[in-house]
């Protein structure tokens, strides 16, 4: 990738790093947790140094956490619902407010670049605002139609589930921290949360801005450590389980979830495609794809890793995307002007290389990138595109979680809409086109729980009042929107009869009530009831 631009690795030369890296901060944010179990240093993957020894959760830890939420839930469960919005309102205001602090612990703990960092800023106001907002709309008791007109008055309420496990990931610390957890506190649950061991203080730093905003310490209550045991820890303990991570993992939390027959989501793995029309605007649609591919260096759930090009733009995509992808520009930095950080761990670097080699070994061709940066940073790899990609290479099918996409070339688009829908995933895809009416229409027919008209993920995940989750192995159930907060409640009914009873009564025998049953449903279908 000789015409990369990469940037020296140099945080000391930016000064809005200072807060990440301040000790009183760490310190003030460690205390937060609920950990007895010793300490674990955390490293910035970025420049490999140490970022803090922060406490450990033991499963005891755990217990304890959840049994304190669960006594404070009883008395939130109470708190009007205008209060507790409120808290929501506010908080979209302080995180605004400290968007600054917010978006250095992000890149200080993650490695991606501040651009990026800045989108899960504004994902967990647009969520705040959202759930504030709508608080009445979402939660309030509904009128229903009851069994008979006048006779039956009908009624749906929502109970919250009680207290809410959020174990959430590491690529997207503070977004993914925060987004699940804000509707669930509004629907009156508690929440006891374990964030990624890798990227723990700027959830804490989050879960502290919400503190600042009202809600009572007991009601969301962090703890520390790996999944194994503290995440464990809160799937047998808790009343509804959320969780953000592998496809392998969410099994292992579905089973568990299962066997104690709680309800729980999931949002997990993807190899997600993007499909370039034949009238797609090549410039919008090459600037589009670096960015869908690319951000927080491919470790996202809705990057896209397949890009299936119709015959009549390839080559001019193929040349304006490869020239994008050139410029980007590579740092350790924190400044505005990074295009791309860092991979996570050395676990990431090893499965991204592993799946590059793997397909030049087996023939494709690499059309720029395809090999580790460590003179920018220990965890750094180009960005890269591949083209003859088969599948007998790793990369196919199996979601590389890295800043690596492949190329195809199509003919037909219902041939290429069937390739887009091959495989196990169904998480997010693309379309790009000048004809959006027809883009959604083909948007339609692909399988994945979002999908974006020329662009490739920003859409649907900023539109909160849309539901945002996976198809097939990609997940279950949904974020955002009406299912986002549903999901935290237990639709309970309430019927009230007036008058007469739904029964034989004033001397009708049982045969001649069924006779007069049958008549009335008779009539309240012509009547267009439902």
């Amino acid at each position: 990738m000789s015409e990369q631009t990469s940037i020296p690795a140099d945080p000391e030369l930016d000064p809005t790093a200072s807060y990440a890296t301040d000790q009183s901060v760490i310190r003030r944010l460690s205390g937060l947790l609920r950990a007895t179990a010793g300490t674990r240093t955390t490293y910035a993957p970025a420049t490999g140094q140490p970022i803090a020894d922060l406490p450990l959760s033991s499963p005891d830890d755990v217990l304890t956490a959840v049994r304190t939420a669960r006594k404070t839930q009883a008395s939130w469960k109470r708190v009007p619902l205008d209060e507790r919005a409120a808290i929501l309102l506010r908080y979209h205001d302080l995180v605004l407010d400290h968007r600054h602090e917010l978006v250095d612990l992000v890149i200080r703990e993650s490695g991606k670049a501040r651009k990026q960092a800045f989108e899960e800023v504004a994902h967990v106001a647009l969520t705040a605002r959202y759930y504030g907002r709508k608080a009445h709309e979402l939660l309030d008791p509904q009128r229903k139609l009851g069994m008979f007109p006048v006779l039956t008055r009908a009624e749906q309420r929502f109970v919250p589930k009680g207290v809410v496990g959020i174990i959430s990931p590491w690529n997207y610390p503070l977004s993914m921290a925060m987004a699940d957890g804000l509707p669930a506190v509004l629907a009156g649950n508690t929440v006891v949360h374990k964030p990624d061991s890798q990227t723990p203080l700027t959830a804490l730093r989050a879960i502290e801005l919400l503190y600042d905003a009202g809600l009572p310490r007991e009601a969301w209550i962090p703890v520390n450590g790996e999944g194994a045991t503290v995440g464990g820890a809160i799937i047998q303990n808790t009343d509804y389980i959320c969780f953000t991570g592998s496809t392998k993992t969410g099994r292992l939390v579905a089973q568990q979830a299962a066997e104690r027959l709680i309800g729980f989501s999931l949002e997990l793995g993807g190899k997600n495609p993007m499909l370039v029309l034949r009238d797609a605007d090549v410039a919008r649609a090459a600037e589009g794809a670096v960015r869908a591919c690319f951000a927080s260096a491919g470790q996202l759930c809705v990057s896209m890793e397949r890009l299936y090009v119709a015959d009549q733009v390839y080559d001019a995509f193929v040349t304006a995307f490869v020239a994008r992808v050139n410029k980007l520009k590579l740092s350790a930095g924190t400044g505005w002007d990074v295009d791309m950080g860092s991979l996570i761990s050395k676990a990431q670097l090893e499965t991204v290389t592993r799946h590059v080699e793997d397909a030049k070994a087996k023939g494709a061709v690499v059309l720029t990138g395809g090999k580790a940066r460590p003179e920018i940073g220990p965890l750094f790899y180009e960005p890269t595109v591949l083209s003859g990609v088969t599948p007998a290479m790793e990369c196919f099918d199996n979601e590389t979680f890295g800043p690596v996409v492949s190329l195809y070339r199509f003919s037909d688009e219902s041939e290429a809409i069937q390739r887009a829908n091959e495989g196990e995933y169904g998480l997010n895809a693309s379309v790009y086109t000048r004809d959006t009416r027809r883009g959604r229409a083909i948007a339609a027919q692909l399988v994945a729980g979002t999908v974006n008209v020329n662009e490739g993920y920003a859409a649907t995940f900023g539109s909160i009042d849309t539901p945002m989750g996976g198809m097939r192995t990609s997940g279950v159930g949904r974020r955002q929107g009406v299912e986002g907060i549903r999901r935290y409640v237990d639709p309970q009914a309430i019927a009230t009869q007036r008058l007469l009873p739904i029964a034989a009564s004033h001397g009708l025998s049982d045969q001649a009530y069924a006779e007069v049953m049958t008549g009335a449903l008779r009539v309240l279908k012509k009547l267009g009831r439902a």
